[in-house]
Protein backbone atom coordinates (compact mmCIF):
# COMPACT_ATOMS: atom_id res chain seq x y z
CA UNK A 1 0.00 0.00 0.00
CA UNK A 2 1.58 3.32 -1.51
CA UNK A 3 -0.61 5.75 -2.12
CA UNK A 4 -3.11 7.43 0.07
CA UNK A 5 -5.61 9.37 -0.74
CA UNK A 6 -6.09 12.83 1.93
CA UNK A 7 -9.30 14.20 2.18
CA UNK A 8 -10.03 16.92 4.00
CA UNK A 9 -11.31 21.03 3.79
CA UNK A 10 -8.94 22.20 6.45
CA UNK A 11 -5.73 22.96 4.64
CA UNK A 12 -3.82 22.95 7.75
CA UNK A 13 -5.03 19.67 8.51
CA UNK A 14 -4.25 18.67 4.64
CA UNK A 15 -0.95 19.95 5.08
CA UNK A 16 0.46 18.58 8.52
CA UNK A 17 -1.30 14.75 7.57
CA UNK A 18 0.20 15.27 4.41
CA UNK A 19 4.02 15.58 5.91
CA UNK A 20 3.99 12.89 8.36
CA UNK A 21 2.32 10.01 5.35
CA UNK A 22 5.20 11.51 3.27
CA UNK A 23 8.02 11.41 6.04
CA UNK A 24 6.76 7.26 6.46
CA UNK A 25 7.25 6.78 2.01
CA UNK A 26 3.90 7.05 1.45
CA UNK A 27 2.20 8.84 -1.81
CA UNK A 28 -0.02 11.76 -0.72
CA UNK A 29 -3.16 12.44 -3.42
CA UNK A 30 -5.40 15.45 -1.42
CA UNK A 31 -8.77 16.94 -2.07
CA UNK A 32 -10.52 19.34 -0.41
CA UNK A 33 -14.20 18.13 -1.34
CA UNK A 34 -15.86 14.86 -1.54
CA UNK A 35 -16.36 16.00 -4.96
CA UNK A 36 -12.72 16.54 -5.99
CA UNK A 37 -11.69 12.75 -4.03
CA UNK A 38 -14.03 10.66 -6.46
CA UNK A 39 -12.73 12.41 -9.58
CA UNK A 40 -8.92 11.25 -8.05
CA UNK A 41 -10.53 8.09 -7.21
CA UNK A 42 -11.95 7.52 -10.82
CA UNK A 43 -8.45 8.38 -12.45
CA UNK A 44 -5.97 7.16 -9.73
CA UNK A 45 -7.75 4.91 -7.37
CA UNK A 46 -5.92 4.64 -3.97
CA UNK A 47 -4.66 2.38 -1.81
CA UNK A 48 -5.92 3.92 1.29
CA UNK A 49 -8.62 6.91 1.99
CA UNK A 50 -8.19 9.09 4.64
CA UNK A 51 -11.58 11.52 4.91
CA UNK A 52 -12.66 13.76 7.22
CA UNK A 53 -16.59 13.03 8.52
CA UNK A 54 -17.41 16.65 8.48
CA UNK A 55 -17.30 18.88 5.03
CA UNK A 56 -18.97 21.01 3.12
CA UNK A 57 -21.12 19.69 0.43
CA UNK A 58 -20.24 15.80 0.19
CA UNK A 59 -19.57 14.75 4.02
CA UNK A 60 -17.45 12.18 4.71
CA UNK A 61 -19.95 9.73 4.71
CA UNK A 62 -21.50 10.08 1.50
CA UNK A 63 -17.97 10.09 -0.21
CA UNK A 64 -17.50 6.99 1.41
CA UNK A 65 -20.72 5.34 0.07
CA UNK A 66 -19.77 6.82 -3.28
CA UNK A 67 -16.56 5.39 -2.78
CA UNK A 68 -17.75 1.88 -2.34
CA UNK A 69 -19.76 2.37 -5.42
CA UNK A 70 -17.05 3.05 -7.87
CA UNK A 71 -16.64 -0.02 -10.34
CA UNK A 72 -13.41 -1.86 -9.93
CA UNK A 73 -11.99 -5.29 -7.93
CA UNK A 74 -9.63 -3.41 -6.03
CA UNK A 75 -10.47 -2.91 -2.40
CA UNK A 76 -9.71 0.64 -0.90
CA UNK A 77 -9.22 0.61 3.01
CA UNK A 78 -11.33 3.91 4.31
CA UNK A 79 -10.46 5.43 7.91
CA UNK A 80 -12.65 8.28 8.71
CA UNK A 81 -10.98 11.50 10.48
CA UNK A 82 -13.94 12.68 12.98
CA UNK A 83 -13.86 15.13 16.14
CA UNK A 84 -17.30 13.40 17.59
CA UNK A 85 -17.08 10.04 19.65
CA UNK A 86 -20.47 9.32 19.41
CA UNK A 87 -21.31 5.24 18.69
CA UNK A 88 -24.10 6.25 16.68
CA UNK A 89 -21.54 8.21 14.17
CA UNK A 90 -19.05 4.92 14.43
CA UNK A 91 -22.56 2.79 13.25
CA UNK A 92 -22.93 5.18 10.40
CA UNK A 93 -20.02 5.07 9.01
CA UNK A 94 -19.25 1.75 9.27
CA UNK A 95 -22.76 0.31 7.81
CA UNK A 96 -21.60 3.20 5.43
CA UNK A 97 -18.22 1.55 4.25
CA UNK A 98 -16.07 2.73 5.95
CA UNK A 99 -13.07 0.53 7.47
CA UNK A 100 -11.84 2.17 10.49
CA UNK A 101 -11.78 5.77 12.54
CA UNK A 102 -9.27 7.95 14.15
CA UNK A 103 -10.23 11.18 15.96
CA UNK A 104 -9.18 14.31 15.63
CA UNK A 105 -6.37 15.99 16.35
CA UNK A 106 -4.80 12.56 14.73
CA UNK A 107 -2.09 11.19 16.87
CA UNK A 108 0.73 10.52 14.92
CA UNK A 109 1.31 6.94 16.02
CA UNK A 110 -2.20 6.15 16.54
CA UNK A 111 -2.59 6.81 12.65
CA UNK A 112 0.34 4.77 11.30
CA UNK A 113 -0.96 1.77 13.93
CA UNK A 114 -4.52 2.47 12.07
CA UNK A 115 -2.83 2.47 8.85
CA UNK A 116 -0.32 -0.78 9.25
CA UNK A 117 -3.62 -2.18 9.96
CA UNK A 118 -4.81 -1.70 6.93
CA UNK A 119 -2.32 -2.75 4.92
CA UNK A 120 -2.43 -6.03 6.45
CA UNK A 121 -6.11 -6.41 5.37
CA UNK A 122 -5.37 -5.24 2.12
CA UNK A 123 -2.48 -7.71 1.47
CA UNK A 124 -4.71 -10.29 2.12
CA UNK A 125 -7.05 -8.89 0.39
CA UNK A 126 -4.74 -8.58 -2.66
CA UNK A 127 -3.61 -12.13 -1.79
CA UNK A 128 -7.52 -13.41 -1.76
CA UNK A 129 -8.04 -11.51 -5.05
CA UNK A 130 -4.79 -12.99 -6.88
CA UNK A 131 -5.95 -16.56 -5.61
CA UNK A 132 -9.20 -15.81 -7.26
CA UNK A 133 -8.07 -14.67 -9.95
CA UNK A 134 -5.83 -17.75 -10.47
CA UNK A 135 -9.09 -20.00 -9.52
CA UNK A 136 -11.09 -18.01 -12.05
CA UNK A 137 -8.56 -18.37 -14.92
CA UNK A 138 -8.12 -22.21 -13.87
CA UNK A 139 -11.93 -22.59 -13.97
CA UNK A 140 -11.81 -20.98 -17.77
CA UNK A 141 -9.15 -23.04 -18.87
CA UNK A 142 -10.84 -26.41 -17.53
CA UNK A 143 -14.06 -24.89 -19.28
CA UNK A 144 -11.90 -24.90 -22.22
CA UNK A 145 -10.73 -28.03 -22.06
CA UNK A 146 -14.21 -29.70 -20.84
CA UNK A 147 -15.82 -28.18 -24.04
CA UNK A 148 -13.26 -29.80 -26.26
CA UNK A 149 -13.44 -33.10 -24.23
CA UNK A 150 -17.55 -32.99 -24.61
CA UNK A 151 -16.94 -32.25 -28.40
CA UNK A 152 -14.93 -35.29 -28.53
CA UNK A 153 -17.18 -37.48 -26.35
CA UNK A 154 -20.36 -36.39 -28.83
CA UNK A 155 -17.82 -37.46 -31.74
CA UNK A 156 -17.76 -40.99 -30.05
CA UNK A 157 -20.77 -41.24 -29.09
CA UNK A 158 -22.30 -41.35 -32.78
CA UNK A 159 -19.03 -43.50 -33.28
CA UNK A 160 -19.58 -46.07 -30.68
CA UNK A 161 -24.02 -45.81 -31.68
CA UNK A 162 -22.44 -46.52 -35.34
CA UNK A 163 -20.98 -49.92 -34.20
CA UNK A 164 -25.16 -51.29 -33.95
CA UNK A 165 -25.21 -50.15 -37.95
CA UNK A 166 -28.98 -51.75 -38.56
CA UNK A 167 -31.25 -51.90 -35.74
CA UNK A 168 -33.37 -54.54 -37.10
CA UNK A 169 -33.04 -56.99 -39.47
CA UNK A 170 -35.95 -59.64 -41.13
CA UNK A 171 -34.48 -63.02 -41.95
CA UNK A 172 -37.93 -63.78 -43.17
CA UNK A 173 -38.47 -67.20 -40.81
CA UNK A 174 -37.05 -64.54 -37.96
CA UNK A 175 -36.35 -60.70 -37.04
CA UNK A 176 -34.23 -59.37 -34.96
CA UNK A 177 -34.12 -55.82 -33.05
CA UNK A 178 -31.29 -53.69 -31.34
CA UNK A 179 -30.87 -51.17 -28.52
CA UNK A 180 -28.20 -49.01 -27.66
CA UNK A 181 -29.21 -46.31 -25.12
CA UNK A 182 -25.56 -44.98 -22.96
CA UNK A 183 -26.14 -43.31 -19.27
CA UNK A 184 -23.33 -40.93 -20.30
CA UNK A 185 -21.67 -39.94 -23.28
CA UNK A 186 -20.36 -43.42 -24.36
CA UNK A 187 -20.61 -46.76 -22.31
CA UNK A 188 -19.72 -49.92 -22.11
CA UNK A 189 -22.60 -51.94 -23.25
CA UNK A 190 -23.14 -53.26 -26.91
CA UNK A 191 -25.11 -55.49 -29.43
CA UNK A 192 -24.89 -56.95 -32.17
CA UNK A 193 -25.66 -59.76 -34.76
CA UNK A 194 -23.44 -61.28 -37.52
CA UNK A 195 -24.44 -63.77 -40.30
CA UNK A 196 -23.62 -67.34 -39.98
CA UNK A 197 -24.56 -68.54 -43.12
CA UNK A 198 -28.47 -68.48 -44.99
CA UNK A 199 -29.96 -70.19 -41.83
CA UNK A 200 -27.79 -69.27 -39.12
CA UNK A 201 -27.65 -65.91 -37.43
CA UNK A 202 -25.21 -65.06 -34.05
CA UNK A 203 -26.60 -62.41 -31.75
CA UNK A 204 -24.61 -61.19 -28.53
CA UNK A 205 -25.01 -58.61 -25.46
CA UNK A 206 -21.88 -57.15 -23.86
CA UNK A 207 -21.35 -55.00 -20.96
CA UNK A 208 -17.88 -53.88 -20.30
CA UNK A 209 -16.83 -52.88 -16.92
CA UNK A 210 -17.72 -49.01 -16.19
CA UNK A 211 -18.98 -46.32 -17.80
CA UNK A 212 -16.26 -44.25 -19.48
CA UNK A 213 -13.97 -43.47 -22.21
CA UNK A 214 -11.96 -46.86 -21.21
CA UNK A 215 -15.05 -48.92 -21.40
CA UNK A 216 -16.23 -47.59 -24.86
CA UNK A 217 -13.09 -48.39 -26.56
CA UNK A 218 -13.12 -51.98 -25.17
CA UNK A 219 -16.36 -52.46 -26.60
CA UNK A 220 -15.16 -51.28 -29.96
CA UNK A 221 -12.54 -53.43 -29.83
CA UNK A 222 -14.71 -56.43 -29.10
CA UNK A 223 -16.68 -55.28 -31.98
CA UNK A 224 -14.09 -55.87 -34.41
CA UNK A 225 -13.87 -59.91 -33.08
CA UNK A 226 -17.61 -60.23 -33.81
CA UNK A 227 -18.22 -58.40 -36.65
CA UNK A 228 -20.47 -58.47 -39.11
CA UNK A 229 -18.78 -57.43 -41.96
CA UNK A 230 -15.84 -58.34 -41.34
CA UNK A 231 -15.91 -62.47 -41.50
CA UNK A 232 -12.02 -62.84 -41.51
CA UNK A 233 -11.68 -61.63 -38.20
CA UNK A 234 -14.93 -62.77 -36.56
CA UNK A 235 -13.96 -65.12 -33.92
CA UNK A 236 -16.94 -66.93 -33.59
CA UNK A 237 -16.66 -68.18 -37.45
CA UNK A 238 -14.47 -70.72 -39.10
CA UNK A 239 -14.22 -72.88 -42.00
CA UNK A 240 -15.90 -76.25 -42.66
CA UNK A 241 -13.97 -79.09 -43.98
CA UNK A 242 -15.83 -78.44 -47.18
CA UNK A 243 -14.96 -75.04 -47.42
CA UNK A 244 -18.29 -73.41 -46.01
CA UNK A 245 -18.27 -70.99 -43.10
CA UNK A 246 -19.71 -72.64 -40.09
CA UNK A 247 -19.23 -71.12 -36.27
CA UNK A 248 -18.11 -72.16 -33.40
CA UNK A 249 -20.21 -73.09 -30.64
CA UNK A 250 -20.89 -69.98 -28.23
CA UNK A 251 -19.03 -71.51 -25.02
CA UNK A 252 -16.13 -72.10 -27.35
CA UNK A 253 -16.28 -68.21 -28.52
CA UNK A 254 -16.22 -66.94 -24.93
CA UNK A 255 -13.52 -68.99 -23.67
CA UNK A 256 -11.42 -67.88 -26.71
CA UNK A 257 -12.65 -64.11 -26.31
CA UNK A 258 -11.66 -64.83 -22.39
CA UNK A 259 -8.08 -65.73 -23.73
CA UNK A 260 -7.78 -62.83 -25.86
CA UNK A 261 -8.37 -60.37 -22.54
CA UNK A 262 -6.36 -62.40 -20.18
CA UNK A 263 -3.61 -63.11 -22.04
CA UNK A 264 -3.45 -60.45 -25.72
CA UNK A 265 -4.52 -57.43 -23.96
CA UNK A 266 -3.31 -55.74 -21.02
CA UNK A 267 -6.40 -54.35 -19.80
CA UNK A 268 -8.01 -54.45 -16.29
CA UNK A 269 -11.55 -54.09 -17.34
CA UNK A 270 -13.84 -57.36 -17.94
CA UNK A 271 -16.91 -58.02 -19.31
CA UNK A 272 -20.11 -59.95 -18.95
CA UNK A 273 -21.56 -61.28 -22.15
CA UNK A 274 -24.23 -63.37 -23.67
CA UNK A 275 -24.05 -64.87 -26.81
CA UNK A 276 -26.62 -67.24 -29.11
CA UNK A 277 -26.65 -68.69 -31.83
CA UNK A 278 -29.79 -69.26 -33.99
CA UNK A 279 -30.78 -71.88 -36.44
CA UNK A 280 -33.34 -69.71 -38.89
CA UNK A 281 -34.47 -73.14 -39.97
CA UNK A 282 -36.05 -74.76 -36.77
CA UNK A 283 -35.72 -72.64 -34.33
CA UNK A 284 -32.96 -74.37 -32.21
CA UNK A 285 -30.82 -71.89 -30.51
CA UNK A 286 -27.31 -72.57 -28.83
CA UNK A 287 -26.07 -70.31 -25.92
CA UNK A 288 -23.84 -69.50 -23.92
CA UNK A 289 -23.29 -66.92 -20.61
CA UNK A 290 -20.54 -64.95 -18.66
CA UNK A 291 -21.76 -63.15 -15.88
CA UNK A 292 -24.78 -62.04 -18.28
CA UNK A 293 -28.32 -61.73 -17.07
CA UNK A 294 -30.70 -64.51 -17.73
CA UNK A 295 -32.05 -64.93 -21.13
CA UNK A 296 -35.97 -63.77 -21.25
CA UNK A 297 -37.82 -66.45 -23.71
CA UNK A 298 -41.49 -64.71 -24.40
CA UNK A 299 -43.73 -68.00 -25.89
CA UNK A 300 -46.45 -67.47 -27.78
CA UNK A 301 -48.90 -68.27 -25.39
CA UNK A 302 -47.68 -65.66 -22.94
CA UNK A 303 -45.57 -67.61 -20.41
CA UNK A 304 -42.49 -66.63 -19.54
CA UNK A 305 -38.73 -68.15 -18.82
CA UNK A 306 -35.72 -66.84 -17.33
CA UNK A 307 -33.13 -69.23 -16.67
CA UNK A 308 -29.27 -70.15 -17.68
CA UNK A 309 -25.89 -71.17 -15.80
CA UNK A 310 -24.96 -67.45 -15.11
CA UNK A 311 -21.26 -68.24 -15.33
CA UNK A 312 -18.24 -65.83 -14.91
CA UNK A 313 -17.33 -62.46 -16.53
CA UNK A 314 -15.07 -62.48 -19.10
CA UNK A 315 -11.57 -61.66 -17.78
CA UNK A 316 -11.28 -62.48 -14.70
CA UNK A 317 -9.55 -65.75 -14.71
CA UNK A 318 -7.32 -67.16 -16.90
CA UNK A 319 -8.82 -70.48 -18.58
CA UNK A 320 -12.19 -70.19 -17.70
CA UNK A 321 -14.98 -72.16 -18.82
CA UNK A 322 -18.20 -71.05 -20.09
CA UNK A 323 -21.06 -74.15 -19.29
CA UNK A 324 -23.33 -74.27 -23.07
CA UNK A 325 -27.52 -74.57 -22.69
CA UNK A 326 -29.91 -74.66 -25.36
CA UNK A 327 -33.93 -74.02 -26.24
CA UNK A 328 -35.85 -74.03 -28.74
CA UNK A 329 -37.99 -71.70 -30.40
CA UNK A 330 -41.54 -72.12 -31.88
CA UNK A 331 -43.22 -69.97 -34.36
CA UNK A 332 -44.22 -66.85 -32.39
CA UNK A 333 -41.64 -67.66 -29.42
CA UNK A 334 -39.41 -64.43 -28.62
CA UNK A 335 -35.87 -64.46 -27.29
CA UNK A 336 -34.71 -61.04 -25.24
CA UNK A 337 -31.28 -60.25 -24.10
CA UNK A 338 -30.89 -57.48 -22.19
CA UNK A 339 -28.14 -55.95 -20.01
CA UNK A 340 -27.83 -55.51 -16.16
CA UNK A 341 -28.91 -52.13 -16.46
CA UNK A 342 -32.68 -52.94 -16.79
CA UNK A 343 -33.34 -55.35 -14.00
CA UNK A 344 -31.10 -53.17 -11.67
CA UNK A 345 -32.34 -49.68 -12.62
CA UNK A 346 -34.06 -48.59 -9.65
CA UNK A 347 -36.97 -46.70 -9.02
CA UNK A 348 -37.23 -43.58 -6.97
CA UNK A 349 -37.12 -45.22 -3.45
CA UNK A 350 -33.73 -47.48 -5.01
CA UNK A 351 -35.67 -50.35 -5.56
CA UNK A 352 -34.29 -52.23 -8.14
CA UNK A 353 -36.92 -53.42 -11.23
CA UNK A 354 -35.28 -57.34 -11.10
CA UNK A 355 -36.38 -60.52 -13.10
CA UNK A 356 -40.08 -60.57 -11.63
CA UNK A 357 -40.71 -56.86 -12.24
CA UNK A 358 -39.05 -57.84 -16.13
CA UNK A 359 -41.58 -60.28 -16.44
CA UNK A 360 -44.42 -58.64 -15.71
CA UNK A 361 -42.94 -55.80 -17.99
CA UNK A 362 -42.39 -57.68 -20.98
CA UNK A 363 -45.89 -59.64 -20.66
CA UNK A 364 -47.50 -56.19 -20.69
CA UNK A 365 -45.47 -55.70 -24.06
CA UNK A 366 -46.67 -59.11 -25.66
CA UNK A 367 -48.58 -57.69 -28.38
CA UNK A 368 -45.49 -55.11 -29.82
CA UNK A 369 -43.86 -55.92 -32.26
CA UNK A 370 -40.95 -57.10 -32.43
CA UNK A 371 -39.68 -53.68 -34.22
CA UNK A 372 -40.97 -51.91 -31.34
CA UNK A 373 -40.89 -53.45 -28.51
CA UNK A 374 -37.34 -52.85 -27.35
CA UNK A 375 -38.19 -48.89 -27.68
CA UNK A 376 -41.68 -49.28 -25.77
CA UNK A 377 -39.45 -51.68 -23.18
CA UNK A 378 -36.82 -48.68 -22.37
CA UNK A 379 -39.90 -46.15 -22.39
CA UNK A 380 -41.47 -47.79 -19.77
CA UNK A 381 -38.34 -48.39 -17.59
CA UNK A 382 -37.95 -44.47 -17.99
CA UNK A 383 -41.05 -44.31 -16.43
CA UNK A 384 -40.11 -46.92 -13.43
CA UNK A 385 -37.26 -44.87 -12.68
CA UNK A 386 -39.11 -41.69 -12.56
CA UNK A 387 -37.70 -40.17 -15.38
CA UNK A 388 -34.39 -39.17 -13.91
CA UNK A 389 -32.58 -41.06 -16.41
CA UNK A 390 -30.96 -44.66 -15.74
CA UNK A 391 -27.80 -45.20 -13.69
CA UNK A 392 -26.27 -47.59 -16.54
CA UNK A 393 -26.09 -47.95 -19.95
CA UNK A 394 -29.53 -49.95 -21.13
CA UNK A 395 -28.98 -52.19 -23.99
CA UNK A 396 -31.02 -55.12 -25.70
CA UNK A 397 -31.29 -57.73 -27.99
CA UNK A 398 -34.50 -58.94 -29.15
CA UNK A 399 -35.75 -62.22 -31.81
CA UNK A 400 -38.71 -63.59 -32.88
CA UNK A 401 -39.05 -66.72 -34.58
CA UNK A 402 -41.98 -67.04 -37.28
CA UNK A 403 -41.35 -70.79 -38.23
CA UNK A 404 -40.37 -71.97 -41.55
CA UNK A 405 -41.31 -70.60 -44.52
CA UNK A 406 -44.25 -72.70 -46.40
Amino acid sequence: MRRVLLVDDSRLQRRILSASLARDGYEVLEAETGDQALKICRESPPDLVLSDLIMPGMDGLEFCQAFRALPGDQYGYFILLTSKSEKEEMVRGLEGGADDFVSKPVNAHELRARISAGERILRMQRELTDKNRMISDTLDELQRVYDSLDRDLIEAKKLQQSLVRERYLDFGTGAVSLELLSSGHVGGDLVGQYRVNDHCVGLFSIDVSGHGISSALMTARLAGYLSSSSVDQNVALQKAADGSQTYLPPHEVIARLNHIIMDELETELYFTMFLAVIDLRSGSVEMAQAGHPHPVVLRSDGTIEQDGPGGLPVGLISGAEFTPFETTLGPGDRLLILSDGVTECPNETGEMLGEDGLADMVSSLARQSVDTLLEELIWRLGEFAGGSGFPDDVSGVLFEFRGPET
